[in-house]
């Protein structure tokens, strides 16, 4: 049996709105979710999708990830007892710091109350694996199944978990993504103390004037199966995911290395995966974060990648688009990615507006434009970097 991969479903919860479809219309168009300065999923309301039951006894990082995941679901057009066996479909969905709403709330009962008060739920919906296994339960998937906790990489990190997985024939398919909630009062101000977030509210990507990231978030979920395995039950291929690379910078526990060395590592890994040149990239979706060190490195690690061609080929952030969803970003980008390819067109990087010395790619201004096709389904990539030095690069190419 083949060990393609191919994307058949996509589901996302972001500031844009819910739904895969929102979010890509919406970024394409160049508007943004964030208001008063944080990312917030406004127009998501848990009971609208989910049971007062499910929602209860869930954290909010977990109700978006339970949404995502029925939508890319249905999008795959998976039958309520899935297209394979229950054992033969793995989960994995990360996230950056998990139930940290509950933490907080239970926190403060403790201190308030006293611990008679707490909540028996407070473990299973503070616990990081917490959207993982709800998912499982929820859609019967008896595979392999665990949670990736690798900060802003987390949610590319189980994207490319879960494409080894179908690789090796450990499963058929795999539910991956990566959901977080955190914007939270401890995190916020967490963040805020440590200098990493936008004092203005503003993301503006590899712009000039950037000064941190705008917390956010959301969830992203997609469906990986085995190529051949979609094609006998007539799948819809919304994309392949060919690449997958992952390094370390082993250099700070929340600053990139500034020349990108393990950024740059984790591209060429990807590629070297995909048996793809550097020259066939057609479009990049940039980790992309709106904070001095992180744009810097990561161009430098972009320019070293692709070299002469490195300024001829669009590099936007859907970050100056939703915030940055931290565990989930990943993910969520990688769904973005995907109907970026799809459509052939460059979504924005939206508030970019003056240029940076050094930082001169084209970081696709302002408006979408066409991506090239130069004779073939175009191919991206999707870049997440997380603090404690974690690369994790995802190779895509659209449909045939």
């Amino acid at each position: 049996m083949s060990r393609d991969v191919v994307i058949t479903g996509l589901g996302a919860v972001t500031p844009l709105g819910v739904g895969a479809p929102t979010l890509i219309e919406r970024w394409t168009a160049g508007e943004s979710g964030i208001e008063d300065g944080l990312g917030r999923c406004r127009d998501f309301e848990p009971t609208d999708h989910i049971s007062r039951r499910e929602a209860r006894r869930a954290d909010r990082f977990t109700q978006l990830a339970l949404v995502a995941a029925h939508e890319a679901i249905e999008d795959a057009g998976w039958s309520d007892d899935g297209p394979y066996a229950d054992t033969e479909i793995g989960c994995v969905i990360g996230t950056g710091i998990g139930g940290i709403a509950t933490i907080e709330d239970e926190h403060q009962i403790l201190r308030e109350q006293g611990a008679a008060a707490m909540s028996p739920l407070c473990v299973p919906q503070m616990m990081p694996n917490a959207a993982a296994g709800a998912v499982a339960m929820r859609h019967g998937l008896r595979g392999e199944c665990y949670g990736t906790v690798s900060a802003c990489a987390a949610g590319a990190q189980a994207v490319g978990a879960g494409m080894r997985m179908v690789e090796r024939g450990d499963a058929r398919a795999c539910v991956v993504g990566g959901t977080e909630a955190g914007v939270t009062p401890l995190a916020v101000a967490a963040f805020d103390k440590m200098g990493a977030t936008s004092k203005l509210g503003v993301s503006r990507p590899f712009d000039r004037r950037r000064d941190g990231f705008v917390i956010a978030e959301g969830a992203g979920v997609l469906i990986l199966e085995n190529a051949e395995s979609a094609a006998e039950r007539g799948a819809t291929v919304l994309g392949r995911l060919t690449g997958y690379g992952a390094t370390a910078d082993a250099h700070h526990l929340t600053a990139p290395d500034p020349d990108g060395d393990g950024a740059a590592r984790a591209v060429e890994a990807a590629l070297r995966d995909a048996e793809i040149e550097p020259g066939e990239v057609a479009y990049v979706n940039a980790h992309g974060t709106s904070t001095p060190l992180n744009d810097r490195s990561e161009t430098e690690a972009i320019k070293r990648v692709f070299g002469a061609r490195a300024d001829s080929i669009p590099v936007s952030s859907l970050k100056s688009s939703i915030g940055h969803l931290l565990g989930a970003a990943g993910a969520v980008e990688a769904v973005a990615t995907v109907l970026a390819l799809r459509d052939a067109v460059a979504p924005p990087t939206i508030n970019h507006e003056q240029p940076d010395e050094g930082l001169d790619l084209d970081y696709v201004p302002g408006e979408s434009r066409p991506i090239e096709r130069n004779g073939r389904a175009p191919v991206g990539i999707s870049n997440s970097f997380g603090f404690g030095g974690h690369n994790v690069v995802l190779c895509m190419e659209a449909p045939e």
